[in-house]
């Protein structure tokens, strides 16, 4: 692994709600994602990511990220994040959504085991 593994998970996340194509782009044909939400866990493949890209598009004006730290060890790659946005329902004001934690490894250069944590942000 190197700094384009780095950069990969961050372009994944940068431009999950904006590009059509992020699946395709970023994705492993079979990839996996444990995600720990607020709401419990949910295990998600490739079509189940791709349909909540696109969820997110619809339901957000504007989407910021903030990156806090991405580190890598060995195969494993961690980002820390926070989306900002603006809703659809009030669009001048920016607040923040969720603060995320992810693991990835990649395979072929894509998204291929991820385990993801999240909260809503206060």
């Amino acid at each position: 692994m190197s700094i384009q593994e780095k950069e990969i998970i961050e372009k994944f996340y940068e431009c999950f709600y904006t590009d059509p194509d992020v699946a395709k782009k970023y994705l492993h044909p079979e990839v996996e994602l444990s995600w720990n939400s607020s709401t419990g866990l949910r295990l998600m493949n490739f079509e189940d990511i791709a349909a909540f890209a696109a969820e997110m598009a619809s339901s957000y004006e504007f989407l910021r990220i903030e990156i806090k730290n991405v580190l890598q060890e060995g195969h494993q790659v961690v980002i820390d994040f926070t989306y900002h946005g603006n809703t659809i329902e009030n669009p001048d004001e920016e607040i923040p959504i969720a603060h995320f934690m992810a693991i990835w490894e990649l395979r072929n250069d894509k998204l291929y085991k991820g385990h993801q944590f999240s909260q809503l942000a206060d």
